[in-house]
């Protein structure tokens, strides 16, 4: 059976290993990106280049992004050169960033007019992970378009989730954010509490983790605080940004979330004093210097 053709566009860390693994399994790909270097690495290997996203659309059975925020992918889709101009009926587009579940549906209610699908799927692992395919794949939307690509997503992710209506995969993604990263601020501020009290980093860490609050977000806050090694590899700069779409998403729904106001606020605050390239537990550096 003959593979679909793939359009990637978005090729940093995740998204360039992501096309490595799909070119090793047999995929023909067209690629897009900033960086014309990563094109070149993708071309380099078997990809072609194209000059734009209607172009890149209307030559690929599938259409995959992996950029950084909703605004970036409402500009590639809505543009005059962009996704929705050049997609084929019978495409499916799949986003695999973490985006606003209100876009999201948006985006995919334009798509369904010209007779083409989307899936949201936000990814779960690491660019190590991409490179073997190993991603755990939170994946949404109809399920005949699901099981129309579900075949390309399991050469891509170890573990892949449907987890219903389209946006659903992006919503379960920001809770998954919301969760992970106000851990990591409360148990970073906790380190720094400690050693403005005089109370032992080590010691408190051997006495947390020997109770419920034991998590591997715990230990990757410690490897920091304690000994100085930055382990995450999720910056600060983007658990803000998700943080910020969760707020958004709470306030779509017509509630707040106080505890997500208190992590995006830290957050931004460490992003305002330049520490927003630094992984999440670097918090532990804005926290320390709180000290009045």
């Amino acid at each position: 059976m003959t593979k679909p053709v793939i359009g990637f566009i978005g090729l940093g860390l995740m998204g360039g290993n992501m096309v490595e693994n799909l070119q090793k399994r047999g995929y023909q790909l067209n690629v897009m990106d900033l960086n014309k270097d990563a094109v070149a690495t993708c071309v380099a290997r078997g990809a072609k280049a194209v000059s734009s996203a209607k172009e890149l659309a209307a030559n690929s059975d599938i259409v995959m992004l992996c950029l950084t925020t909703s605004a970036v992918v409402e500009k590639l889709v809505y543009a005059e050169d962009g996704i929705l101009a050049g997609i084929k009926e019978g495409s499916v587009l799949i986003d695999f960033g973490t985006s606003i579940p209100a876009s999201t549906r948006k985006i995919g209610a334009d798509l369904a007019k010209k007779g083409a699908g989307m899936i949201d799927a936000p990814l779960g692992r690491t660019p190590a992970h991409a490179k073997d395919g190993l991603l755990n794949i939170m994946a949404a939307g109809d399920i005949e378009t699901f099981n129309k690509v579900k075949p390309v997503l399991d050469e891509q992710g170890e573990n892949v989730f449907h987890l219903g209506a389209l946006g659903a995969g992006h919503t379960t993604k920001l809770i998954n954010n919301f969760m992970g990263m106000t851990t990591v601020c409360a148990m970073s501020q906790a380190f720094a509490v400690a050693d403005l009290a005089g109370v032992d980093r080590q010691q408190l860490f051997d006495i947390m983790s020997a109770g419920p609050s034991n998590s591997p977000f715990m230990k990757f806050c410690k490897n920091y605080a304690v000994d100085g090694v930055s382990d995450l590899g999720f910056s600060i700069a983007n658990a803000n940004k998700d943080l910020g779409y969760f707020l958004k998403m709470v306030d779509d729904l017509g509630t707040e979330s106080k505890i997500a106001e208190g992590s995006s606020a830290n957050l931004q605050a460490a992003f305002d004093a330049g520490l927003g390239n630094g992984n999440v537990p670097e918090i532990f550096d804005y926290f320390v210097k709180l000290e009045k």
